[in-house]
């Protein structure tokens, strides 16, 4: 008779996993290590920061039964290919714990960028219970699945559409966030915002890529806070990126403002590149959130009534990518 893991068991499995990553073991001390040599992007801080917000909105005690409860788990377990991204340390994280928490078997892409935290936490599972083995599995290719989550860019998503297309799926693209400024933000509140635009270098969906500010705005308050993430310039592949920006900027006279780490932009577009924040000016600030929220390009608009300033990195197990119930989807199949 085949053996499953019990909801209860797998609740207790990663509450385990979230005192482990919170923990100074030698082998995960080793694995964050490793991570940042394989990929310069991820810096100590930067990993540091991913895993204790897993650890501590995700996986903290109390958390998954809670959210879990809010679902009719499915009957019968199905094979889900999972594409991950890899621009932030453990992006992929929350969806294999949603794959997990709903008693599916799992088949995981795993992005070259970003894989060897997350073999490490599966290889961990897997010693702390045998059956994980048989619940999820790390491959090359995702053959013969019942459906599929992929996460990449708006070109890859073309590519997903075109394979998982016929099968039950979501395909996420890129996404990026915004903030409202209406002038009246403390320094706390400005020095908060400054890690929802700098954490990850920007290279988060997260992260925000705007301001949208009220005409006449003051950016020198901002820009002078700004600064405390100066220290950005000291890794040659941002500052590679500023330097580029910045002659573009020059050579086609466009208007800008800057610290040494950040080149500030007007730009009515949500994106902007690695060291480069854009901002925009609104008149009527109602319009403007209606705007965003109908918006596909936007995943969090942060601001005062909206999504408080500091917490766009520190997501929720409710704050689904791209607004999509990933629990909802798996528990319909």
């Amino acid at each position: 008779m085949e053996q499953v893991l019990t909801l209860q068991r797998r609740i207790e499995l990663m509450e385990d996993m979230g005192r482990y990553m919170l923990s100074d073991e030698p082998a995960w001390q080793e694995a964050m290590q490793m991570a940042g040599h394989r990929n310069a992007w991820f810096t100590a801080e930067h990993i540091a920061h991913a895993v204790e917000s897993i650890a501590r909105q995700y996986l903290a005690p109390g958390k998954l039964p809670a959210w879990v409860g809010q679902y009719k788990l499915p009957a019968e377990a199905c094979t889900v290919g999972i594409v991950m991204a890899g621009n932030i340390p453990l992006v992929g994280f929350h969806d294999m714990l949603c794959g997990f928490m709903s008693g599916h078997r799992l088949m995981l892409k795993l992005s070259t960028k970003d894989e060897v935290l997350m073999r490490h936490l599966l290889h961990r599972m897997v010693t702390q219970e045998s059956l994980v083995a048989e619940c999820i599995t790390v491959a090359e290719r995702l053959n013969g699945c019942d459906a599929y989550i992929a996460t990449g860019s708006n070109n890859t998503a073309r590519y997903f559409e075109q394979y998982f297309g016929k099968y039950p799926h979501i395909i996420r693209q890129n996404r990026t966030s915004v903030a409202i400024l209406d002038g009246s933000e403390t320094d706390k509140e400005l020095v908060a915002l400054a890690d929802d635009v700098y954490l990850y270098y920007g290279l988060g969906c997260r992260n925000v890529t705007q301001v949208c500010v009220p005409h006449g705005y003051d950016f020198e308050r901002l820009l002078r806070i700004f600064a405390r993430y100066d220290h950005y310039a000291d890794l040659n592949k941002y500052k590679n990126n500023y330097d580029y920006h910045l002659a573009l900027y020059l050579l086609n006279r466009v208007p800008y403002m800057s610290t040494p780490a950040l080149l500030m932009v007007e730009n009515e577009l949500p994106f902007s590149a690695v060291s480069v924040l854009h901002y925009r000016h609104y008149t009527d600030r109602e319009q403007l959130v209606q705007e965003l929220q109908g918006s596909t390009d936007i995943q969090a608009i942060i601001g005062h009534g909206l999504i408080p300033f500091g917490s766009a990195q520190v997501p929720t197990l409710t704050d689904y990518a791209d607004g999509v119930d990933t629990m909802a989807f798996l528990c319909s199949l």
